[in-house]
């Protein structure tokens, strides 16, 4: 039967508009359920703080619980493949570090591969790392820290929030420009590095600001640097390491990742509701309070920056002599 021309148009417009229809309406319908954020380090330290500030946002926004779940180990790479391994559907999600771009180069195989198997969701705020020592250590600078270590070889502990992650390069990669010898003590996130190196167990560690602040206000450790290359309004008066070894800048971020295949309707719609998380002044006021800088990205520009540091940091582990496992 041949149709009017008129009832051909319409049914051929309304057949263009049905997947615009379709993916609208899937986006608005999610979620149906709670969303867990997979967080791949233990709770109380930097990354779960931040996990957390979204999530209570985003709970509000979304009109579901959205959880943390911390599951640390393995240098991150405990958690990412609970998430790898999850439906793809936005209901579990990965709460993403700088570590994620470092691991391609320092492990020789891994059960997933983080550009193909994970879609960049966002970013979600900037961390500067910071070299902080237990006041008993006699040095208040990062010079005097190193002039320390030269002449106790191997004797200052030094610790990082997980073996393989960028808290553990960065020693790497200070021993690497300075020729000092610590030893490196790892822990399974940074507020369990804290647990010792309050009462002075640990010497001296490198962690991200926020969980390193509070201490360093109250006196209980004294920050002698922070990784970038400019210094952190949340501590004005604590130098660069990059004021002792030149260009040293090691910076760190965090994000939200989900299982490769999710729905985009569902990407866009999660990468807009953090955006407008990290634009409102309330959370922007929480951030500040804890040292950490807005990580606003599109979710092109995330896949772009995770592209770009994968590289930067093959080439970083490949100066500092790293040999991958």
């Amino acid at each position: 039967m041949k149709l009017p021309r008129r009832k051909f148009l319409q049914l051929a417009a309304f057949a263009a508009a049905t997947p615009a229809i379709s993916r609208t309406a899937f986006a608005q319908a999610y979620p149906s359920r709670p969303v867990k954020l997979i967080v791949p380090f233990t709770a109380g330290g930097s990354t779960d703080l931040i996990g957390r500030i979204m999530c209570q946002w985003l709970t509000d926004r979304l009109g579901q619980s959205v959880v943390v779940d911390n599951r640390p180990g393995g240098g991150t790479n405990i958690g990412t493949q609970v998430v790898a391994n999850s439906q793809p559907d936005g209901y579990t999600l990965l709460f993403t570090v700088t570590t994620h771009t470092i691991n391609p180069s320092l492990y020789k195989t891994l059960p997933f591969d983080f550009r193909r198997d994970f879609t960049q969701v966002a970013g979600l705020a900037e961390l500067p790392l910071v070299l902080s020592v237990h006041p008993s250590l006699p040095v208040k600078t990062a010079a005097e820290f190193i002039a320390y270590c030269k002449a106790n070889p191997g004797k200052v502990t030094v610790a990082s929030f997980g073996a393989r992650t960028v808290s553990h390069l960065v020693i790497e990669l200070i021993k690497f420009s300075t020729g000092i010898e610590v030893l490196h003590v790892p822990y399974a996130g940074g507020s369990a590095m804290m647990v010792d190196m309050l009462p002075g167990r640990i010497q001296a560690g490198v962690d991200a600001l926020p969980n390193q602040l509070p201490h360093v206000k109250s006196g209980a450790v004294r920050a002698l640097a922070v990784m970038s290359t400019a210094r952190t309004p949340a501590m004005p008066e604590v130098p660069t390491l990059a004021e002792v070894i030149p260009s040293f800048d090691v910076s760190g971020w965090t994000g939200v990742a989900a299982p490769h295949g999710t729905p985009e309707p569902i990407v866009e719609r999660l990468n807009r509701e953090i955006n407008a998380g990290l634009d409102d002044p309330g959370i922007r006021k929480r951030f500040d309070e804890v040292g950490a800088v807005p990580f606003k990205l599109t979710t092109a520009a995330a896949r772009d920056r995770i592209a770009k540091d994968i590289e930067k940091w093959a080439t970083v582990v490949k100066g500092a002599g790293i040999e991958p496992q």
